[in-house]
C-alpha cells in the first residue's frame, strides 16, 4: 500500500504538465465481472497421482475501480476480488481466492466521445487463501477449541492479519472498449465495458506455499464485462460534477473483549491493540449530491501458543449517499449515509504443517468461524483539495473522516455474538485525486 501511496504522488506531481493543453478529460467509477483462464498444474498433478480429477481451469474475477483520463493519458485504481472453483474430495471441500490491488496506466487510441478505445497496464500486489476444509460440528465456541481443526488453510500475503499485509508482484496487461449511455438531465452517462488482456505474476516462486507453486490462480487470459457512471469531456465544465479516488487509513475504536476472554478460557492469547482500517473509497458528485462506493478491511493478529497463530478479520463495503454542506475555495464540509456488507472470520492456524503430498494425506491442522450481514453507518468529512491545473478541474484532496458503524445483525460466531465489536466510531485519514 505504500507503495501505490507513493505512486499516487508522483502521478499527481505530474498531471499539471497533461492539464496545461486540456484536450479532453474524463473520470469514471466502475465494476467488471467475468472469468480467467487458470491450471493448477503441480496441486492438479497431485491429485492425478492419486486418481482424483483435477480442479476445474477458470476462476471468476469481480473488480471495482476508478479511472481518469487526462488528454490521451490514462491512470486509474482497481481492487479484485477473485473466487477459484471448488472441488469436493470425501467430507472437505478444497477452494481458493485470491484479492488484487493494481494501479493502472495507459493510453486512449480514440479521441473522447462515446466510444472510446484504451491499452492498459496494471502493476500492483495481492493476497492468496487456499484451503481444504470440511464442516467443524461444534455448537458453541467452547465445542469449537476442544477439537478446532477440520482442515487446512495456506495464506500467502496475509489480508486477514492487515491490508498492508498484500505480497508479491502482480501486472496484468489488456485492452478495454466502452460506449456511453447518456443521462437526461444529469452531467454523468452510464458506461458499459468490456476488458480482455492477460494477467500474470513474473516471478516464479511468488506463490509457492507448502512446496507446490500457485502462480497460476493469479495468472491467466481474461474477458470482462462492467459498467460504471462516467462524466465524459462535454460536461467537464461544470465545476461540481466529479468522481474522485481516495486511499483511505484509520483506526476503529473497539476491542474484542468478549471473545479475548473466551481464548483465555481456553489457553489462547488474546488480541491485543484496536483494529486499523485501509481502504479505497471512490466518490462522485453532481450540484452537491454525493454518491459512491467505501471499501475498507479490518485485521487483529498474533500469535495464539507456541504453535498457532490466528487472526480475526473484517472486510467492509458500503454505498454511500450524501449531501456536502459547504464548500469555500479549496475547503470543503459533507457527510453520507452508508448501507452495505460487512463479515467477520477468526482464523487459528497451525504454524507447523508438512509439505504436499503429505499435508493433502493429513489435512487436519487449521479452523476458522465466519459471519456475515449488513452494516450501516453515517459518516461526515472535511477535505482540502490542491488544483492541478488553472481552471481547477483536477486536485489531490487531503481528508479527514469520521463517523460511527452500526450492524444490523447479530454476527454470532457460534454462540458469542460480535455486534459489540463491529459496533464503533471510527477516524480515516485519506489522499486521493478529484477529478
Amino acid at each position: 500500500m505504500r507503495f501505490f501511496l507513493g505512486l499516487l504522488i508522483s502521478f499527481s506531481i505530474g498531471f499539471p504538465v497533461f492539464s496545461q493543453s486540456q484536450k479532453s478529460n474524463r473520470s469514471t467509477m466502475y465494476m467488471t465481472y467475468g472469468r480467467t483462464g487458470a491450471n493448477l498444474r503441480e496441486f492438479n498433478q497431485m491429485l492425478s497421482n492419486k486418481g482424483l480429477s483435477p480442479m476445474r481451469n477458470s476462476y471468476s474475477n469481480l473488480s471495482f475501480g476508478y479511472i481518469t483520463r487526462f488528454n490521451d493519458f490514462i491512470i486509474g485504481l482497481e481492487l479484485f476480488q477473485n473466487g477459484g472453483p471448488k472441488s469436493n474430495f470425501d467430507e472437505f471441500q478444497i477452494d481458493y481466492n485470491t484479492t488484487r490491488f493494481y494501479l493502472n496506466v495507459g493510453f486512449a487510441f480514440t479521441e473522447e466521445g462515446n466510444f472510446q478505445l484504451i491499452h492498459y497496464m496494471s502493476v500492483g500486489t495481492g493476497f492468496l487463501n487456499f484451503q481444504m476444509l470440511k464442516e467443524n460440528p461444534a455448537q458453541n465456541l467452547g465445542e469449537f477449541f476442544e477439537n478446532p481443526e477440520h482442515g487446512f488453510i495456506l495464506r500467502d500475503g496475509n489480508l486477514h492479519k492487515g491490508t498492508l499485509n498484500m505480497t508479491g508482484f502482480l501486472t496484468e496487461i489488456g485492452f478495454q472498449m466502452s460506449y456511453d449511455v447518456p443521462i437526461p438531465g444529469r452531467e454523468e452517462a452510464i458506461e458499459f465495458l468490456a476488458r480482455f488482456g492477460y494477467s500474470f505474476s513474473p516471478f516464479e516462486n511468488s506463490w509457492k506455499l507448502n512446496n507446490i507453486r500457485f502462480n497460476s490462480t493469479q495468472s491467466g487470459a481474461f474477458f470482462r464485462l462492467g459498467a460504471g457512471v462516467t462524466i465524459p469531456d462535454h460536461n467537464f465544465f461544470y465545476k461540481d460534477a466529479a468522481i474522485g479516488a481516495h486511499l483511505v487509513y484509520g483506526f476503529h475504536f473497539t476491542k474484542p473483549e468478549g471473545f479475548n476472554a473466551v481464548l483465555q478460557e481456553n489457553g489462547l492469547a488474546p488480541f491485543k491493540g484496536r483494529p486499523n482500517n485501509v481502504g479505497l473509497k471512490v466518490m462522485g458528485e453532481s450540484k452537491g449530491f454525493l454518491y459512491g462506493v467505501d471499501l475498507f478491511n479490518l485485521g487483529l493478529e498474533g500469535e495464539a501458543n507456541e504453535t498457532k497463530s490466528h487472526t480475526l478479520n473484517s472486510l467492509r463495503i458500503y454505498g454511500n449517499v450524501g449531501l456536502k454542506f459547504f464548500e469555500r475555495k479549496n475547503l470543503e464540509l459533507g457527510g453520507t449515509a452508508g448501507l452495505g456488507y460487512g463479515n467477520i472470520r477468526y482464523s487459528l492456524i497451525d504454524n507447523t504443517k508438512p509439505d504436499f503430498p503429505r499435508l493433502f494425506e493429513e489435512p487436519l491442522h487449521d479452523a476458522f468461524l465466519r459471519k456475515g450481514g449488513l452494516m450501516a453507518k453515517p459518516e461526515v468529512f472535511v477535505a482540502y483539495g490542491i488544483p492541478l491545473s488553472p481552471n481547477h478541474a483536477s486536485k489531490i484532496m487531503f481528508g479527514v473522516n469520521g463517523g460511527y458503524e452500526i450492524p444490523l445483525a447479530n454476527y454470532k460466531l457460534l454462540d458469542m455474538p460480535m455486534s459489540g465489536y463491529m459496533s464503533n466510531p471510527y477516524f480515516q485519514m485519506s489522499i486521493g485525486i478529484k477529478h
